[in-house]
């Protein structure tokens, strides 16, 4: 129990960290506008000319040209420079868009790159390796521009340390100084630089040149985004670049999110006593909008009409016309769009919550009560609409069609509130624009299920608080001139706008509160697990016929439960280890039904108090898992021949050639029996079995092998390895696909006959199956083989790797795949998925308990070599 807190609390720290952060930097710039008045930062908002504008639009456009050639570089710097430019552009302006704007892990930068750039080849270590030299390049020259606009203006800073601006311009300039040395020094030479263990090669001089010039473009063009913003009496642009770098260096350095309050604090702080606080404050705002807000719309604009064009299919032609690599990347946006939905969903819903804190437009006196009425029927509904969008964006990026609806019916009845509440009808055709723009998404949404199914997580409500916070710190902002009084809650005269706001702020807290109270307490509901009987059984066999995955016999076994998709047609298995419902590869059946039926067991196992855990998944579904937010962790690597190809003539088989030669000569052969199997052949089978059990941990594993069972064996073929007439071997082999895929399950044989005789059988079993038209033979997997050694993998791996090579107590990992090796397979990685917050060691500890049946046999092969 101790342990399950604290593991909790150190996921939840990061988070309310960052949180605490954000009230700071809040607090700070609340500070700063003390003296501001609300309607001069709405007056210069209003009267900022198109012309002003449109210089700042354009500016940001560069600027996120620019940023794109990160991605540039960072492609070449991995050597894949021939990623087409369109698919660069493409992933590059989306992921800063998506990024900068957001920044969640939903559809963060990372993510964004990920699937545009796996489109078209590239694997999840090279977007990862793009990713993070884009965070190192980004980071490195915004901290060299800003300590050089430190050397040019140490009065940025000078004012919050206890040193004089002096000795920050010293301390700046040497670290200029040494840190280029340096980086030059390395570039030129190639040598690696060692940092906590990790190994970095600078590019060549001449990208590192390149990546300057497009750093340097990146931060001028941002700069003048919010230069041209400011009023008269602003400094010089060169001053001006100096402030910005280093105000965006210290906000990146205070890990507020997105800098909030501290570049803000920074940047009042070294204007000019010519520019009013409050032109500053409105420049700031408008440079929020445009430089992040604009770039995000055009993103989500671009990700809509990709929604249309699958819709009603408008747009295809001009698909049809670009490159195959751009159109593949193109065809990923529909993976965008659950998160996507679900952002813009609560930022209309907190944009609501603020709007109910300003100031309404005035009216005529004529129909006094009924102006009243209107303002403080609308004010209240809308900010209801706001709490309830806050509360459907949950549901959202669980992709829940009934919180799809119902976001769009409270935007049309916060767009119906708005026109009659004093807003004005820019707001209502706003709210009423998103509600069209978001139906094309509908077929994103296609999971039922109650709203409230799941648990909102610390993130979520975090956010929530977040959200409540800003909107009442908005509240002291825009009303501070007017005095508390208690009589301020029964005002209800339609030119008072504090009594509205006041009751608005109350309502919305008190639906967002209970909510969140109502989902706290919810007492969790633990499933009951059942039998799997002969009538879930039967349905789950035939739907292997036609399935090209042998695995799915273990269905069969009896030991485990069976989840069917709604139409029947696909089926996943599972069991229950501790905490964890651990399902076993991939889901069987229809592919379109595979995320739906993988969500509804992860929904499943979440409402039980349990942890969702996908043991042995392949390659082929990792579109999947990231579909579904889940983490991957190799954990193995499975054998395959293809059995077209394979052939034992030829100088690297000679060996086992002769060793095959040699068997056959002795007596040894191969017959395949087929079921249904008589009561004598099983009964001479049980013997073999139980030597076999004797000489190794003396029980039968489950879950993830096959066990020795009359009515299991019934399923399958079995291969009988005789000697002169007598059994000494047999294994049971899963055919699917309409013969056309096969894998080995038991394989058991007496313990004096154990010299190459396993050798002799699959080449007997590969030769045989090949001759029936087999496409494919899987001789099983090989568990912890295949972990990368890089010195930046993670712990996972690095665990993974010292079992495999160290573990021969528990199990001889290194010698079965070199066993297995000798047939020349082709090795397809296998994978344990989990949600981010769930351990990957403990799921793999609950699965090794499930497969061993109990602790004792999980260490009975440690007593048995000590």
């Amino acid at each position: 129990m101790i342990a399950t807190a604290y593991h909790k609390a150190r996921q939840a720290f990061p988070v309310l960290l960052g949180a605490a952060l954000f009230g700071v930097g809040l607090y700070a710039l609340y500070n700063v506008l003390r003296p501001v008045d609300f309607a001069d930062v709405a007056a210069h908002f209003r009267s900022t000319p198109a012309s002003v504008l449109a210089q700042a639009v354009l500016a940001t456009i560069i600027g996120y040209a620019s940023l794109v050639f990160y991605d540039w570089y960072g492609l070449r710097y991995i050597g894949k420079p021939s990623v087409p430019l369109g698919v660069v552009g493409l992933g590059g302006f989306l992921g800063y868009a998506f990024g900068n704007t957001i920044g969640v892990s939903i559809i963060s930068g990372g993510a964004v790159r990920y699937r545009i750039y796996s489109a078209v080849g590239l694997t999840a270590l090279e977007v990862a390796a793009v990713s993070g030299y884009v965070a190192v390049v980004l980071g490195t020259g915004l901290t060299l521009l800003g300590l050089a606009a430190l050397v040019v203006r140490p009065n940025a800073v000078a004012a919050y340390l206890p040193v004089s601006p002096e000795s920050v311009q010293l301390v700046s300039a040497a670290v200029i100084v040494i840190s280029v040395a340096v980086i030059v020094a390395l570039s030129v030479s190639q040598r690696k630089l060692r940092i906590r263990g990790v190994d970095l090669r600078f590019p060549p001089i001449g990208d590192l040149a390149g990546q300057l010039v497009v750093t340097m473009v990146d931060i001028i063009a941002a700069a003048y985004v919010l230069w041209v913003l400011l009023p008269h009496g602003k400094p010089e642009f060169a001053i001006f670049v100096a402030e910005f770098s280093a105000a965006t260096m210290i906000g990146v350095l205070s890990h507020v999110p997105g800098g909030i309050g501290v570049f803000e604090t920074v940047i009042i702080g070294t204007l000019p006593p010519t520019v009013p606080v409050a032109d500053a404050a409105a420049a700031l705002l408008m440079y929020r909008l445009i430089y992040f807000l604009f770039p995000f719309t055009i993103g989500f604009l671009i990700v809509a009409l990709n929604e249309i064009r699958t819709v009603s299919g408008f747009g295809g032609r001009l698909l049809g016309r670009m490159p195959s690599p751009v159109q593949s990347a193109v065809s990923t946006l529909h993976g965008f769009a659950p998160g996507l939905v679900a952002v813009v969903a609560c930022g209309l819903g907190a944009y609501l919550l603020l709007l109910t804190m300003m100031p309404a437009v005035r009216t005529t006196a004529d129909g006094e009560l009924i102006a009243a009425l209107l303002r403080e029927g609308g004010t209240l509904v809308s900010a209801i609409a706001g709490g309830v969008l806050l509360i459907l964006s949950h549901g959202l990026v669980r992709r829940r069609s009934s919180a799809f609806w119902l976001t769009i019916i409270a935007l049309l009845v916060a767009a119906v509130a708005a026109s009659v509440n004093g807003f004005n009808l820019d707001n209502a055709l706003l709210l009423a624009g998103a509600a069209l723009i978001l139906v094309p998404f509908r077929t994103a949404f296609d999971r039922p299920g109650r709203l409230t199914q799941g648990v909102f997580g610390v993130r979520w409500m975090v956010m929530v608080v977040a959200v409540l916070v800003t909107t009442a710190a908005v509240f002291f902002f825009v009303h501070k001139s007017v005095p508390y009084s208690a009589t301020l809650w029964t005002d209800f005269s339609s030119d008072t706008d504090t009594p509205r706001a006041l009751r608005a702020g109350l309502v919305a807290a008190s639906l967002l509160f209970f909510f969140s109270l109502h989902v706290a307490v919810r007492p969790s509901r633990r499933r009951l697990r059942a039998a799997c009987g002969a009538d879930v059984l039967a349905p789950a066999a035939e739907i292997l016929e036609l399935s090209p995955n042998p695995q799915g016999w273990l269905s069969q076994t009896g030991d485990k439960q069976i989840l069917f998709s709604e139409s029947g047609r696909t089926f996943l298995m599972y069991d229950i280890q501790g905490w964890s419902w651990i399902a076993l590869g991939d889901p069987i059946g229809d592919p379109d039904e595979f995320q739906s039926l993988c969500w509804t067991f992860s929904q499943m196992a979440t409402k039980a108090g349990g942890r969702p855990v996908f043991y042995e998944v392949s390659a082929g579904t990792l579109s999947l898992w990231l579909e579904l937010g889940f983490t991957l962790n190799k954990i193995g690597e499975e054998a395959v021949i293809k059995l077209p190809d394979f052939s034992l003539s030829g100088q690297r088989f000679k060996t086992m050639r002769a060793a095959q030669n040699k068997r056959m000569r002795e007596g040894y052969t191969l017959e395949i029996h087929q079921a249904p199997h008589d009561a004598q052949l099983i009964d001479r089978l049980q013997e073999i079995s139980d030597a076999w059990l004797g000489g190794k941990t003396g029980r039968e594993k489950g879950f993830s092998v096959g066990r020795f069972d009359r009515s299991y064996l019934d399923h399958f073929d079995l291969g009988l390895v005789r000697k002169d007439g007598r059994i000494v071997a047999f294994s049971n082999i899963m055919v699917t696909g309409c013969g056309r895929f096969a894998a080995v399950d038991l394989m058991r044989y007496l313990p004096d006959e154990a010299s190459g005789l396993m050798e002799f059988m699959f080449l007997r079993l590969i030769e045989h199956y090949r001759e029936r038209g087999a496409e494919e033979f899987s001789l099983g997997t090989a568990p912890l083989s295949g972990l990368s050694e890089r010195s930046v993998a993670r712990s996972w791996n690095r665990y993974g790797r010292l079992i495999y090579r160290h573990g021969g107590a528990f199990y001889n990992f290194e010698g079965l795949r070199g066993f297995k090796q000798k047939f020349q397979p082709e090795w397809r990685p296998r994978y344990l998925a989990v949600p981010p917050n769930v351990s990957a060691l403990r799921a793999m500890g609950d699965a090794a308990l499930l497969i061993a049946g109990t602790p004792r046999g999980l260490v009975s092969k440690i007593t048995r070599a000590a």
